[in-house]
């Protein structure tokens, strides 16, 4: 069973995903902020990791960053709220990120999404 870490200060949205990603089986650790979500992957590597860019503490792409210098492997989906933040997901491909949704995003598509980048 794979292991998602979804990284988001929302609790609305940690609890859609993990909702959605536990009905299809996987196993879901979560954390408030990029500082804490370095640190849980640090003590126990997800297969996926599905980020929010604004977070309190360390954001999404210093903590994209970060990750993936220290774990050159990562899987890391990017999600991001305002409109006119698009170009933060565009800096979070650049920075290591496989996929970029914006809020609000389709859960069908965002599921295929880790199916995706679990299998490759």
């Amino acid at each position: 069973m794979a292991m998602i870490l979804i990284i988001d200060d929302e609790e609305t949205i940690r609890a859609l995903l993990r909702s959605a990603l536990q009905a299809e089986g996987y196993e879901v650790a979560e954390a408030v902020n990029g500082r804490e979500g370095l640190e849980r992957y640090r003590g126990r590597p997800a297969d996926l990791v599905i980020t929010d860019i604004l977070m309190p503490e360390l954001n999404g792409l210093d903590m994209l960053l970060e990750l993936t210098r220290e774990f050159l492997h990562a899987k890391v989906i990017a999600i991001s709220g305002a409109a006119e933040e698009k170009n933060l997901l565009d800096v979070a491909k650049l920075l290591g990120a496989r996929q970029t949704f914006q809020k609000p995003f389709s859960v069908p598509q965002l599921l295929s999404a880790v199916r995706y980048e679990l299998q490759h």
